[in-house]
């Protein structure tokens, strides 16, 4: 079976050791799919002291490893040959940033070849890629260019509620102009098309939310509602999309975390991340939806203030592994299911 590539993220950050405290903790033991570690085997190999292990790593064949922590083996293709003595945390340079980039780029080379299931990602710092020649907002900007792939939609999502964004990162007085019937639409057909396939819900039931309080009470608040959200809605029903709105976002979210909706569709950021992270706020996971490839990730940053001390939570890492895990088991069974 192909395994699952987890990229280190950004060596100075939590990535490393999350890794291993993940590992440690038992966390790739029920995946379906092996894990495969894209990295730096010196930089892990230091992680396992901050949990007072002297690891040792193996070399299997070229660029591969076995690095073991005590009972535990880490599988890990590296990427990268950092000096450990330079590798400060919380003090990414742009030799950091390179290795990020380059996680990336071997892990998206490997997808799309067919020799791995999906990816997972462990958190970056955009900066230190960006000084290192990569110029890219981030990680799913990134991906989505070396996947070929103009529009992705970003889902956070987790056991109870799963959001879909139409706009992302964007001051709020610029979210009305960038909101579109045809962006809408497009996130709709990412949405469903991608909870079939990833998740086997053959029909999801997606709910769509309103720009303004009360749906924009048939005008008064504002009428993106029956210029723009209403149309693109109809549009998507007559394509077959289970899609009902524009709800008021106020009272929705109660019924989509009872498990009336599949998943609900947000027109600007906070709209949908505020009720996800106060269900989620440990165990959410960032997924991007319209690639080629699998790609999920911990919802949370590099963490500098807590990089070597090992108290880091791994509830977002290990959901994140269940989740691209149970994705690729329900592609690999369509697929399947298509040749039959």
């Amino acid at each position: 079976m192909h395994p699952l590539l987890l990229t280190m993220g950004d060596p100075t950050g939590i990535g490393p050791e999350l890794i291993v405290k993940a590992l440690l903790e038992g966390a790739f033991e029920s995946l379906r799919h092996p894990v495969q570690v894209i990295g730096d085997v010196e930089l892990l190999t230091r992680a396992g002291e901050i949990f007072d292990i002297a690891a040792t790593s193996v070399p299997l064949e070229h660029n591969l490893y076995s690095i073991n922590f005590g009972r535990q083996q880490l599988t890990v293709y590296s990427c990268s040959e950092l000096d450990e003595h330079s590798v400060v945390y919380g003090h990414p340079d742009p030799s950091c940033g390179q290795a990020m980039a380059e996680y990336i780029e071997y892990a998206v080379t490997s997808c799309l070849n067919g020799s791995a299931a999906g990816i997972v990602t462990c958190p970056i710092n955009k900066a230190a890629i960006n000084a290192a020649g990569y110029h890219f907002p981030g990680h799913t900007e990134l991906l989505a260019q070396r996947c070929g792939i103009d529009k992705v939609v970003m889902m956070l999502a987790g056991q109870k509620l799963k959001v879909c964004l139409v706009t992302t990162h964007l001051p709020y007085r610029a979210v009305p102009a960038q909101l579109t019937g045809a962006e809408i639409s497009a996130t709709l057909q990412i949405t469903a098309a991608a909870l079939k396939e990833h998740f086997g819900i053959k029909s999801p039931h997606l709910a769509v939310l309103a720009l303004n309080p009360h749906a924009g009470e048939d005008g008064l608040f504002g009428d993106e509602e029956q210029r723009i959200i209403a149309p693109a809605i109809a549009q998507a029903q007559r394509e077959g999309i289970n899609a009902d709105g524009p709800h008021s976002a106020d009272t929705l979210f109660h019924f989509a975390a009872k498990g009336r909706y599949d998943a609900v569709i947000c027109m600007y950021h906070d709209q949908g991340l505020i009720p996800l992270k106060l269900l989620h706020f440990d165990d959410a996971v960032n997924v991007t939806l319209g690639l080629p490839i699998i790609r999920t990730s911990v919802d949370h940053g590099t963490a500098y203030d807590l990089a070597g001390t090992g108290k880091a939570n791994t509830a977002s890492l290990g959901a994140a592994l269940n989740m691209a895990d149970q994705m690729a088991t329900h592609r690999h069974k369509l697929s399947s299911s298509a040749l039959d």
